[in-house]
């Protein structure tokens, strides 16, 4: 996966440039340049043009945020954040994601030569898949490739061209929507996600009276940030789930960092939600399958899950439970995906209703749980 990549790596410790560039190189990643600043980072794009950039948030000179939009304004390149874990970091984080970076790693904390040689496939893998990321072309727009096929046993999925948006343009002006009662929304997401996370939910009308589960592949101590970001941008309560949590119409909650989150039972529109560490699934914890599962075995009402972006085979399985549940499902397109890897996954399955870009999935999940009265 990682053969033929090209990496500038940018961060200010001599001795993190050296470790993270001698991880890169020993995965098969061709680190064609190192930077000691945001501005050296800058040049070193623009000379050498590289398919990925790791870049460091805190440096002297220029910082990673300014970097990164720098960056994104001259030389369109993926940059993938490396970030401390810290309460700080985590709001210029999300800042630089606001300004392009495509997503962030955690630089751990302690004997850090020891912990970076732990993580390393995992190191290898994220700065692979954000290299393969068309920042240019990630938002909005496209139809994709994955146009309709789906694998033996599953109906073939609604597809951009007969999305809800295309069918409400075709409707008439004086019919009523009517909601079904007490939906829930099971959202999963990874790499490239926390964006699209963000898109969908502001689009999200609070007439639907929906209930949001998020999970966000995402280390403890950005979750909760993540949580306040949504909280602010959409007309729902978002708030990072802790144990025991009930949410009812209008609220969401985001998986905590580090910790599985079950759906624990259902009653009246409320539903109540247990933190578990229990082993990872699909070697990440919180894991979407978890939720959905879970959600799956305890819901009666309307329930929708959806799958965004991200790397690997999490969620697959979820949407397989809430289908065989009577839900409704929905991934992502291969067009405005950062990474095309969980939604392809689920799409596999032959489980998956509809494939929509990401500028039509508010729309698409409306659509599954209203009907029109003219």
């Amino acid at each position: 996966m990682a053969d033929g990549v090209r990496a500038v790596v940018a961060d200010d410790s001599h001795f993190m440039r050296s470790v993270i560039s001698d991880i890169l190189s020993d995965g098969g990643i061709d680190v064609v340049a190192q930077a000691r600043d945001g501005e050296e980072a800058v040049s070193a794009v623009i000379e050498h043009k590289p398919d990925v950039v790791t870049m460091d948030v805190e440096m002297p000179v220029m910082n990673g945020i300014e970097a990164t939009e720098r960056i994104m304004a001259e030389c369109p390149t993926p940059v993938l954040m490396l970030s401390a874990h810290t309460d700080e970091n985590a709001d210029v984080t999300f800042e630089a994601l606001d300004k392009g970076a495509v997503d962030f790693f955690t630089k751990p904390g302690g004997e850090v030569s020891m912990e970076m040689s732990r993580l390393k496939d995992q190191l290898v893998e994220m700065v692979s898949s954000v290299a393969a990321v068309d920042v240019g072309a990630t938002k909005g727009g496209g139809t994709g490739s994955a146009s309709g096929a789906s694998s033996s046993g599953g109906t073939a999925p609604t597809t951009a061209g007969s999305s809800a948006t295309g069918r409400r343009a075709t409707e008439s002006s004086s019919s009523q929507t009517t909601y079904a009662t007490n939906p829930t929304l099971v959202i999963g997401s990874s790499t490239g996600g926390p964006k699209m996370v963000e898109q969908v939910m502001e689009s999200l009308p609070i007439e639907a009276d929906l209930r949001v589960l998020i999970i966000q592949h995402m280390p403890e101590g950005f979750t909760g940030r993540f949580a306040e970001r949504i909280n602010t941008r959409s007309d729902y309560e978002v708030r990072e789930a802790t144990d025991g949590a009930r949410i009812g119409g209008g609220e969401g909650l985001v998986a905590a960092g580090d910790r599985h989150m079950v759906v624990k039972n259902y009653r009246n529109g409320r539903l109540r939600t247990k933190l578990t560490q229990d082993d990872p699934v699909n070697s990440v914890r919180p894991a979407v399958d978890v939720t959905m599962r879970t959600a799956a075995e305890t819901i009666d009402d309307p329930l929708v899950g959806l799958i965004l972006t991200g790397m690997g085979e999490d969620g697959a399985d979820g949407i397989r439970r809430i289908k065989q549940a009577g839900g409704k499902t929905i991934a992502q397109d291969e067009a405005t995906s950062a990474v095309y890897g969980m939604p392809k996954r689920a799409v596999e399955t032959g489980c998956v209703d509809s494939i929509l870009p990401i500028d039509d999935i508010a729309d698409g999940i409306i659509d599954t749980i209203t009907t029109e009265v003219t």
